[in-house]
């Protein structure tokens, strides 16, 4: 019996539609049956036009028929979290502020994304603004729990099977942490592998792009095909050909860490151990402990920065949240924001140094799983001092929590070694199998 189409992974939905098994016409309508499904109790999409998604899905099906190369994406339909500038299409970035917004222009990615065979089937819901005030969209495992932030409609649509790939942005923990709260795999590139233009502006230090898949190597051709000249990464579309040397860290937030998330974080130690990964638990050196302030730092100073007409003009339609934040990064004297980017340089060569010797560092995603809230999306504490540090880092599927939840296991490279964390990264997913959501 064949897979239903919205089950289908990344790349085996481009092999279906390079091999003539269904058009992407057939195969878009069946992501919009999905989503009219289901969608009502995720609210995953900010913007959708069906309509137009059918006559992108043909124009792709015309390509192929005369013949041409689409290129890696060819005929994709992709969720885009809802603060990349799209061409012609509301991007209101979560927030009131916005309302009514339609760019002329659209994001690099998205360039790209459409440059190589994919197209926009929506925009995904965001925290307002990217921070930290939540959306309406709910976690497709249990609509009562958050489904993380701020890529929020990015996790949860690719979760849900509403799209095979999904684009979000990180700054400290917004693709990590809804990509393990929502049971998909979450990867955050090397900063500048993937062009964050044309995306709201929040750190500038440290905003970058993210992608979610359901699998390693659905993220590793997703990630290749919007690098810089689209070519898929060979080495990272299969496992690693060795066992691995891991560093597993429980950094210095593990007293956040809930129970069951420190036993699923020995758990998975022990499944990578037995297939024969060689796994050192090493702590990082002491300077690392200044990272959570140093991020926190950076980010209230860049988006008092960045956002500053926001604040001046429209500060009543912000929340409470976000406006103590920037008002916190204003009132932040520059020395000691200098501090925080002289901390952010030397824990950048702290960390490379650190890596020498192993493969990557095996770490917790999250503090545990998804919590019971709306309200909140939950703390990217165990993603920070990665995210400071501007390397790769990847979550995937490592289990389910006594709430029947997905937990991940969140794996780091060095920086600029994207390939060799992908391929890692698969020779861990084969030691950790996770059933997905029907």
């Amino acid at each position: 019996m064949e897979k239903p189409l919205h089950t289908l992974g990344l790349l085996e939905t481009c092999e279906g539609l390079r091999d003539g098994r269904f058009t992407a016409e057939t195969y878009t309508r069946a992501l919009l049956a999905r989503i009219a499904a289901r969608d009502e109790a995720i609210q995953a999409w900010t913007w959708l036009n069906p309509e137009e998604a059918i006559r992108a899905a043909r124009r792709c099906d015309a390509a192929f028929e005369a013949g041409q190369t689409l290129g890696p994406l060819e005929g994709i339909p992709v969720g885009v979290k809802d603060i990349f500038a799209t061409a012609g299409v509301p991007t209101e970035m979560g927030s009131p502020a916005y309302k009514g917004y339609i760019p002329n222009e659209s994001a690099k990615v998205i360039e790209r994304l459409e440059a190589r065979g994919g197209f926009v089937l929506g925009k995904t819901v965001t925290t307002e603004c990217a921070f930290l005030t939540p959306g309406k969209t709910r976690n497709p495992w249990n609509p009562r729990h958050t489904p993380g932030g701020s890529s929020s409609g990015s996790a949860a649509a690719v979760a849900a099977g509403f799209v095979p790939a999904a684009l979000g942005t990180q700054t400290n923990g917004s693709v990590i942490r809804p990509a393990a709260f929502c049971g998909v795999v979450g990867f955050k590139p090397t900063q500048g592998l993937v062009p964050i233009a044309g995306a709201l502006a929040f750190s500038h230090t440290l905003d970058q792009p993210g992608l979610f898949t359901r699998s390693g190597r659905d993220a590793a051709w997703f990630a290749a095909a919007l690098g810089v000249d689209g070519d898929r990464p060979r080495e990272a579309l299969r496992p690693l050909p060795e066992a691995p040397h891991l560093a597993a860290v429980r950094s210095p937030v593990w007293d956040l860490a809930e129970d069951h998330a420190r036993q699923s974080f020995v758990d998975c130690l022990q499944a990578l151990r037995k297939g024969g990964a060689r796994v050192e638990e090493i702590e990082l050196p002491g300077p690392f402990g200044e990272a959570h302030q140093a991020i926190r730092t950076i980010m209230a100073v860049e988006s008092a920065f960045n956002l500053e007409a926001l604040y001046r003009d429209k500060a009543s339609l912000l929340s409470a949240a976000l406006r103590d934040f920037m008002t916190e990064g204003v009132n932040t004297g520059s020395p000691v924001y200098l501090r925080a980017l002289k901390t952010r340089r030397e824990l950048q060569d702290e960390l490379d140094a650190f890596l020498e010797g192993f493969d990557a560092i095996v770490t917790p995603s999250t503090t545990g799983e998804a919590p019971a809230t709306l309200g909140q999306t939950g703390n990217p504490a165990f993603c920070s001092i990665w995210s400071l540090c501007g390397g790769p880092a990847v979550t995937i599927p490592a289990g389910l929590g006594p709430r029947g939840l997905p937990l991940g296991l969140q794996i780091v490279g060095a920086q600029g070694q994207d390939e060799r964390l992908l391929a890692v990264a698969l020779w861990c997913e084969e030691r950790l199998p996770f059933a997905p959501l029907k």
